[in-house]
């Protein structure tokens, strides 16, 4: 984990020093343990480091080629470096280091752009290349780690994260509002917007070469890797892809311990980050766990099941981890508001500050934490979603289906209610396009049942994984803390994406129609039924965790929130939202959204979600403006 930054003058004109180091400075959170600078005349590369791997001065960072002619700015780690270094010694390239990032060099002055196509890992990097008079960047192929980029006349100017890009005096702060109102259809945005006009988050799984000289605006994105979950040709048996899948898993987590530093790792009380601990506590002995949990004194109805911990403490010892445990009250979120809205940047999916809470108890004790993200998105662990659009009429009827399922906070006549003061520069915004538009690399004819649910679970790695990984990386990043995420190694990637559906669910015309602000509800009616979802990923990690989590409720990562914004919250929620001055007003409909809350506070319907998404907008409208 490291903060780079960079500036290219297209038309030629010198780098200032002093604006990429106030870029550099931006993000001086990401990494505290170094700082370095490239410039040559038009073009300045800037790093912030977090010392993982080599921690000599010898990974200090831009790094130079030995000829001169390359120098990159690395954040992230390639596990599969060590091979790639030994493939790369055997060509003839001489290492003076023991660093990921010298590898990533060389594999580039080897094989060119190309390089990214043989990196197991997480990555964004920017590389210029003096003999194609270039800056090369590229990301990796899931979006574990953002890379933000901009054009402000003459200038491309790029960073880990976008207060980097907003540290360059020439930037304008402008809110879009199309991508605005993307989130509050989806609590998500789905296109390479960002709430600033003009900045965008470079895609994951693409590269891109940037000549001198370019024309602003004119960035060609070449897409190298994209998620593809389709049946296979010829199935196995059961008892084959079972074992397979275990080795893959093992092989993943062993990967991802390489490390000069501490490694820890979330233990939420769940299958996958139990699972992940377990193997990796047979490799580093007393390795350090964390969990939060939350005062459930003041939650009501399923929210009394949010708290994880004692199915964690479990574990721990099973496991001999060295646990560390943190509970969160009604306030926290008040507390943290404030710096998580800042270090977020833009809210996402989900109500993070709990993550937030966890990176920082994390940080404490590590530098390296293992997380179990992607295991729900690869193995199907969101049936009742999948369900609602595994029978459909055609293509379009799935896409309705879908979309209307998607569409998290409100509907769309609400949003035109709600989007009042600037309907009028959003009405010619489609958001069911933009749903739409993510599938238009998949076949648009699927017919069984097995098609349609391998095109959910693509939507939901394009999009709801991505969300959740832009946020892990932003609120570990906060405090200089590293997350890796075992279930996307490339091998295991691979092997999800061709295991059969009816080996991840099994009940597949059963549609259970579940209110999403509900998440314990959804989750306890669907299992009630059915207990369906990540069937073989279950049956393999009973040979590494007790069988009595492996079989239960799927439980998310969530605060008892709904009991607490209507309850001991619900000052707080008055007096930014309830009041005249709130500044989301200058965007949205002060009745309607007062309205909106008042339903939940008055406990008219569950509207957590939405009340949260008002909040965090809040927030972040207050740290940029």
């Amino acid at each position: 984990m490291c903060g780079i930054a960079g500036i290219f003058n297209l038309d030629g004109q010198p780098v200032s020093p002093v604006a990429l180091r106030k870029m550099t400075d931006a993000v001086a959170h990401r990494g505290p343990d170094g700082e370095g600078f490239y410039i040559d005349s038009f073009l300045g590369l800037g790093h912030r480091r977090l010392a993982i791997i080599d921690l000599s001065p010898a990974g200090h960072q831009p790094r130079i080629s030995p000829c001169g002619n390359y120098a990159i700015t690395f954040n992230g780690e390639i596990y599969n470096f060590c091979e790639l270094r030994k493939t790369l010694e055997a060509l003839g390239h001489v290492f003076t280091s023991r660093t990921d990032t010298e590898v990533v060099l060389h594999a580039y002055i080897e094989w060119g752009p190309a390089c990214v196509e043989r990196f197991n890992g997480m990555f964004a990097f920017a590389l210029w290349d003096k003999t194609r008079a270039s800056l090369f960047l590229a990301r990796d192929r899931y979006g574990v780690k953002p890379l933000y980029y901009t054009f402000a006349g003459n200038t491309f100017l790029f960073g880990s994260e976008q207060k980097a890009i907003l540290a360059d005096s020439t930037v304008r702060r402008e809110l879009d509002l199309e991508a605005l109102l993307e989130y509050f259809t989806f609590q998500n945005i789905f296109t390479d917007r960002t709430l600033l006009k003009g900045i965008r988050l470079f895609p994951a799984g693409c590269r891109t070469l940037l000549p001198l000289g370019a024309a602003p605006g004119a960035l060609k994105i070449d897409r190298y890797w994209d998620f593809d979950f389709h049946e296979p040709e010829t199935a196995r048996t059961e008892d084959e892809y079972a074992e397979e899948l275990d080795f893959l898993f093992r092989q993943a987590v062993k990967r991802q311990l390489v490390s000069d530093v501490d490694v820890g790792a979330y233990l939420s009380g769940g299958m996958d980050s139990g699972s992940i601990t377990a193997v990796a506590a047979k490799e580093l002995p007393y390795m350090k766990t964390f969990t939060c949990g939350f005062d459930l004194n003041s939650a009501s109805g399923l929210e009394l099941g949010f708290d994880e911990r004692e199915k964690a403490e479990h574990m721990s010892y099973l496991f001999k981890t060295e646990h560390y445990e943190m509970v969160l009250k009604a306030g926290d979120m008040e507390r943290v508001m404030p710096r998580l809205a800042w270090h977020l940047e833009e809210p996402r999916v989900g109500q993070s500050y709990p993550n937030f809470y966890a990176a920082q108890l994390a940080s404490k004790f590590v530098k390296v934490v293992l997380s179990g993200g992607g295991g729900d998105e690869l193995f199907g662990g969101y049936p009742w979603r999948y369900y609602r659009a595994a029978v459909c009429a055609n293509f379009d009827d799935y896409i309705d289906r879908y979309y209307r399922y998607w569409q998290r906070l409100a509907s769309n006549s609400a949003l035109k209610e709600l989007f009042k003061p600037v309907w009028d520069r959003v009405k010619h915004v489609w958001t069911r396009d933009i749903f739409k538009s993510v599938f238009e690399r998949r076949d648009q004819a699927p017919c069984s049942p097995e098609e349609y649910i391998n095109h959910s679970l693509y939507f939901e790695a394009k999009t709801f994984l991505h969300g959740l990984l832009v946020v892990e990386d932003k609120l570990s990043s906060a405090h200089a803390l590293e997350t890796r995420v075992p279930f996307l190694d490339n091998d295991l990637v691979d092997f999800a994406m061709r295991l059969p559906v009816r080996m991840k669910l099994r009940n597949l015309d059963d549609v259970v129609r579940i209110n999403e602000n509900e998440p314990g509800s959804k989750q306890s009616k669907y299992f009630q039924k059915t207990n369906d979802g990540k069937n073989l990923l279950r049956r393999v990690m009973q040979r590494h965790i007790p069988d009595q989590i492996t079989t239960a409720q799927k439980q998310g990562f969530s605060a008892p929130d709904a009991s607490w914004l209507k309850g001991e919250s619900m000052e707080y929620v008055r007096r930014t939202l309830m009041g005249e001055n709130a500044k989301i007003f200058e965007y949205m409909d002060k009745d309607v959204l007062q309205s909106l809350v008042e339903e939940h506070l008055g406990g008219v319907q569950n509207r957590r979600l939405l009340v949260w998404s008002f909040l965090n907008v809040e927030s972040w409208i207050e740290s940029i403006f």
